[in-house]
Formats: C-alpha cells, sequence, structure tokens
C-alpha cells in the first residue's frame, strides 16, 4: 500500500494554474493572432514547467519495500533497509549507506527530501501548541492542573511538526525493515526526472517556436 506525502498547499495551487493555463491555451488557439499568441503560449509553457517541478512533481512515497523521494529533476529510490538514520531540520533527510546510480550527484549518502518540509512559522506554531494552556479563574491567570499523562503528551507535541511525524514513520520503517531475518541492503537508485525533461522539452519547442514564426 502505498502512502504519498506532499505539500497540499502547494499541490491545490499548481492545479488551480493548470486550470488557468487550459482555460487560456484554449482563448489564444480560439483566437490565434501569430506570434504574439505564440509568444503568449512560450510564456505559459515555460511558467507551467517552473510550476510542474517545484510544486506537482516534489513527493514522498512509502511503499512497501523502499522509500522514493521525487524532488524536481531526480527520483531517489532507497530500501528501508539501507536507511541508517533521519534527520528533520526545516527538510527531512535520510542517511543512506546505498551506492548512486543513474544521476547520481555525489551528495555523500544524503538524500533531501522536498516535502513534507517545516517552515519556521510552523515550528513555531507547533510549539505554542505543545505549551500548557493558561485559564482566568477570578482576576488572576492561574496554570490549570494537568495530570502526568496530559504533561507529557504536552511535551512531545511541542514543537513538533509534520515533517517530524513522518521523519519518525521513516525511521520506524527501516528499523523493522534492518530487524527482518535475511533482509540485507540493497543499492540506492538515482534516475533523472524523464516526466520533468519532456515537459521541459515542450515548453522550449514552443520558445522555439515563437521565436521563429513571423
Amino acid at each position: 500500500m502505498k502512502q504519498t506525502y506532499r505539500s497540499r498547499s502547494a499541490f491545490v495551487m499548481a492545479w488551480l494554474w493548470l486550470a488557468f493555463v487550459a482555460f487560456n491555451v484554449y482563448d489564444l488557439i480560439n483566437k490565434y493572432t501569430g506570434k504574439a499568441s505564440m509568444v503568449a503560449l512560450a510564456v505559459l509553457a515555460v511558467l507551467t514547467v517552473i510550476v510542474y517541478v517545484v510544486a506537482l512533481r516534489p513527493a514522498t512515497v512509502f511503499t512497501e519495500h523502499e522509500l522514493v523521494g521525487r524532488n524536481p529533476l531526480r527520483t531517489v529510490r532507497v530500501p528501508w533497509a539501507a536507511i541508517d538514520d533521519v534527520t528533520v531540520s526545516h527538510a527531512i533527510s535520510i542517511h543512506h549507506g546505498g551506492g548512486g546510480g543513474e544521476g547520481e550527484s555525489g551528495d555523500g549518502g544524503v538524500l533531501r527530501l522536498w516535502t513534507p518540509m517545516s517552515s519556521a512559522r510552523e515550528r513555531a506554531k507547533a510549539q505554542r501548541r505543545g505549551m500548557p494552556s493558561q485559564r482566568r479563574r477570578g482576576r488572576f491567570p492561574t496554570e490549570p492542573a494537568v495530570s502526568r499523562a496530559e504533561q507529557a503528551a504536552q511535551e512531545a507535541l511541542a514543537g513538533r511538526t509534520h515533517a517530524d511525524w513522518v521523519g519518525d514513520q521513516i525511521r520506524e520503517r527501516a528499523e523493522a525493515a534492518r530487524r527482518r531475518t535475511g533482509e540485507q541492503p540493497v543499492q540506492v537508485r538515482t534516475t533523472w526526472a524523464y516526466d520533468a525533461i519532456a515537459v521541459a522539452a515542450a515548453a522550449l519547442a514552443l520558445v522555439i517556436a515563437a521565436i521563429i514564426v513571423p
């Protein structure tokens, strides 16, 4: 069973942009005026490439056997048993012991996931959420009485974001994979994002056409 994590806001905005582009492409084709229409189509194409590789393509996918990191220009497949460590700051970094593959960038065995990420604002909000709330009793604010279980839950949530939670899920799956009898880490596979390259090539063709059309 696959689980996919991505930036929900970026994903929604990307699809809204695609709807906007589809409407404008229809209008430009329906009211074609020559070079001006071609230039407008080329500009839309270039902007769509940027939106696709930055907002639509990036995703972190959990499969039964591996973690798939889809970044703007590469896809990295890391078997769970090959994951050595996971660190979370503004982004999730996967430290792995596997080798490279096609398109290997020489990053020293570290895969930085594009999604989910945690901004400073999101982390500060999570920190406030984990702090004990105050109630006003009478004229002066006082600390509410909380049980030890509630206090432990608040401390556990303090400063934790969605990226921290996903990082924990990755650690748990990696540890479980390493504990399985007879499971050996296999090669990490890295390939170019051929879909992004195809979209960029189509946009380049439109740019060239806009230049040469009289």
